[in-house]
C-alpha cells in the first residue's frame, strides 16, 4: 500500500498531503503578495497609483501623481485643468522632471548654470505612515517649494517628506508648479475674457488645482480633507500669503504657515512692461531684428493676435535665455503674484486690513541673519570674500553682520510682525503664531557652525528646512552640519517637527503634557510675541520674545548706528520691506 496519504481538496480533487501543503504554501504567499500590493494601491480619480514602501521610517510614498492636465500647446498660459483619467495602474515610485528653469549641474560655482526641465511638470508626491488608511484623518501638511518662483530649490529629488511624516503622524505632500515666466505672465495679448486666464497668476492656479485634488482624493492617502496645512518657504511661503488672500483658495486649506515669506505683490501693468521688454529680447536672439531698438518698433507695430502668435511659438528655454542673471544664479528677476482682482486682490494690504481674506491659523517666521545668503554676493563683500578679508578683518566683517542684520530685520518686519498685528486686529482671526530662527547666529562668535560658514551664512535664509523635515541634506545641512553640532541640531530639529505637527493637528502648536517651552501666540499689547529657535552643540534652547520689529524700530536703531550712512544704501535696494 502507498504510503502517500489522500485528502479531498475543497474542490473535489483527490490530493496527496505534500501536494496539499504545497498549495497551502504557494495560496499564502500569494495572499501575503495580495496584502502588501494592496498596501501600497491607492485609488484615486484618475485611477489607481502604487507606491513604495520605506521601512526606515515605516512610511509608503507616491511620487508624481499628476493633479492637472500637461499645460502645454493650447493649455499654455491657462488655467491649470483636472488630468485625464487613466486605465492602467500607474507606479509613483520616482520624482517626474522639474518644470523648466535654471540648474546648477555640476555643482560648481564657477560655471554656468544650465536650463532644464519640460513644461509637462504639473505632479505632486505624498507620504503617508504605513498604517494610514481611509479611516485614519490624519493631517495634510502640503509643502509649497521655494526659489523665487523661478527655480525649484530645494530640489524635491532631495527633500523626502518621509521623516515628517513618521515623526508627525501626518501626510505630507509636495508639489510642482509652474515656474518662471510660465507661471507668472501676464500681457493683454494674451487676454481672453476668462478671469483666470487672463490673470497671469498660473503657479498661483496650479496650487489651488492641486489643493481641490487633495479635496477629492487624500482621504484614500489616510489624510484629512476637512484639515490641511499648507506651508512653503521663501517664494512658498509668498505663496501661502497668496493663497490666504486669494477668494479661489477659500476653504481649500484650514491652517498656513510661511516660513521666510513675505509680501510682494505685483501689477497687471508692471507684467505687460516686463514681458515686452523680454519680446524685445527674444527678436533680437533669434535674428528676427538685429537690434533692440528695431524691435520696440517692430513690437509696437504688430497686432495682439501676432504676438500672442509668437509668444506661442517659442519654448520655455527662449524665455529664460532673456534672462542674463539665470546662469549665475539660476534665480531670475520678474514679477510675480499680479493684483488682477479675481485671483488675487488688487490691494493686498487693504484687504488684509479689512479682513477680507481666508482667516486661518497662523505660523510666520523668518530666520535670524536671512539675508547673509544673498548679500554675501554683493560688493564688496563678495570681493572681500574672494581674498578672504571678511573672514580676517575684524572692521569688515562687522559691516557685513550690521548690514545683513538691518536687513534681516526689514525682512522680520515685512514676513511676519507685521502682518501678524494687521491680522490679529480682525475680528474672527484665529491665533498668530511667530518665530525667528536663530541656530548658526552670531558670526564669529557662533560656535554651532564651523568656520568661515559662521560668518558668512549663519542663520541664513532656507536654512531651517531640513531642519522641519528631519533632514541631513535637502537644504543648507549638506554645507553646516557636523557630528560636533548633531546633539544641539538634531534636539532642536525634533522640537520644530513636533510644534509644526500639532499645529497642523490642531491649529496650535502646543500639545497637552510636551515637555517643550510654551509658544505663546501673537498679541497686539504687551507680552510674549515671538518663540526665539536655537540650540547650542549639546541641547536645543528655545525662549519667547516680546520685542516687536517695525519700520521705526528700525529706523530708530539706525538714527544711534555709527555705520548708518554706509549701512543705508543697502537697505534703500531691498526688496524686502514692508508696507
Amino acid at each position: 500500500m502507498s504510503k502517500n496519504r489522500f485528502l479531498i481538496c475543497p474542490c473535489g480533487t483527490l490530493l496527496t498531503a505534500a501536494t496539499c501543503a504545497l498549495l497551502v504554501v504557494l495560496f499564502s504567499t500569494a495572499f501575503v503578495k495580495n496584502i502588501h500590493a494592496s498596501k501600497l494601491e491607492r485609488q484615486t480619480t484618475e485611477g489607481l497609483v502604487i507606491g513604495v514602501e520605506h521601512d526606515k521610517t515605516q512610511t509608503i510614498s507616491w511620487k508624481a501623481i499628476p493633479y492637472a492636465k500637461p499645460p502645454v500647446g493650447e493649455l499654455r498660459w491657462k488655467a491649470s485643468a483636472k488630468p485625464e483619467k487613466r486605465d492602467q495602474p500607474l507606479k509613483a515610485d520616482t520624482f517626474c522632471q522639474v518644470c523648466p528653469q535654471y540648474v546648477n549641474h555640476d555643482r560648481n560655482p564657477a560655471t554656468p548654470q544650465i536650463i532644464y526641465g519640460r513644461e509637462d511638470c504639473l505632479y505632486l508626491n505624498i507620504w503617508a505612515p504605513a498604517n494610514a488608511n481611509s479611516k485614519t484623518k490624519l493631517p495634510v501638511f502640503f509643502w509649497i517649494h521655494g526659489g523665487g518662483n523661478s527655480i525649484q530649490w530645494p530640489l524635491l529629488s532631495m527633500q523626502s517628506g518621509a521623516p515628517l511624516a513618521h515623526r508627525g503622524n501626518m501626510v505630507v505632500i509636495t508639489l510642482n508648479y509652474r515656474l518662471g515666466p510660465m507661471g507668472f505672465l501676464n500681457h493683454p495679448a494674451l487676454k481672453t475674457g476668462n478671469k483666470e486666464n487672463d490673470s497671469g497668476n498660473f503657479a498661483l492656479l496650479d496650487q489651488i488645482t492641486a489643493l481641490k485634488w487633495v479635496q477629492d482624493n487624500i482621504e484614500n492617502f489616510g489624510g484629512d480633507p476637512e484639515n490641511v496645512t499648507i506651508a512653503g518657504e521663501s517664494a512658498g511661503g509668498l505663496n501661502v500669503f497668496c493663497l490666504v488672500a486669494s477668494p479661489l483658495a477659500k476653504g481649500l486649506f484650514h491652517r498656513a504657515i510661511s516660513q521666510s515669506g513675505g509680501i510682494r505683490p505685483s501689477t497687471p501693468k508692471m507684467g505687460a512692461d516686463h514681458i515686452n521688454g523680454v519680446l524685445v529680447k527674444l527678436m533680437v536672439n533669434d535674428g528676427t531684428v538685429t537690434d533692440e531698438t528695431t524691435a520696440i518698433k517692430k513690437l509696437a507695430a504688430m497686432s495682439s493676435k501676432d504676438i500672442e502668435k509668437y509668444m506661442r511659438s517659442k519654448k520655455a528655454s527662449d524665455f529664460l535665455q532673456t534672462y542674463p542673471g539665470g546662469p549665475v544664479r539660476g534665480m531670475i528677476k520678474f514679477p510675480t503674484t499680479f493684483g488682477d482682482g479675481h485671483v488675487l486682490p488688487t490691494d493686498f494690504y487693504g484687504a488684509l486690513t479689512s479682513g477680507n481674506y481666508n482667516k486661518v491659523p497662523m505660523i510666520l517666521g523668518t530666520n535670524k541673519e536671512e539675508t547673509k545668503l544673498f548679500t554675501r554676493t554683493a560688493q564688496p563683500f563678495a570681493s572681500w570674500r574672494n581674498d578672504f578679508s571678511l573672514f580676517q578683518d575684524p572692521a569688515k566683517m562687522n559691516f557685513y553682520d550690521k548690514v545683513t542684520g538691518y536687513q534681516s530685520d526689514v525682512w522680520k518686519a515685512m514676513g511676519v510682525d507685521g502682518p501678524a498685528r494687521i491680522m490679529m486686529d480682525n475680528n474672527g482671526q484665529p491665533q498668530v503664531f511667530a518665530y525667528q530662527f536663530l541656530w548658526g547666529a552670531g558670526g564669529a562668535k557662533g560656535k554651532v557652525m564651523a568656520p568661515p560658514l559662521n560668518i558668512l551664512l549663519g542663520s541664513c535664509h532656507a536654512l531651517e528646512i531640513d531642519f522641519v523635515f528631519g533632514t541631513d541634506n535637502a537644504s543648507l545641512g549638506a554645507l553646516v552640519f557636523s557630528e560636533k553640532n548633531k546633539p544641539g541640531r538634531v534636539a532642536l530639529s525634533h522640537a520644530m517637527m513636533d510644534y509644526w505637527a500639532q499645529f497642523a493637528r490642531t491649529g496650535n502648536p502646543n500639545k497637552k503634557d510636551s515637555k517643550l517651552p510654551l509658544w505663546s501666540g501673537w498679541t497686539n499689547a504687551k507680552g510674549p510675541k515671538t518663540l526665539l529657535l536655537d540650540a547650542d552643540l549639546e541641547t536645543a534652547r528655545i525662549t519667547m520674545s516680546d520685542i516687536e520689529v517695525t519700520r521705526q524700530t528700525i529706523e530708530a536703531s539706525l538714527k544711534t548706528e555709527k555705520l548708518q550712512q554706509k549701512i543705508q544704501p543697502f537697505l534703500n535696494k531691498s526688496i524686502y520691506r514692508f508696507k
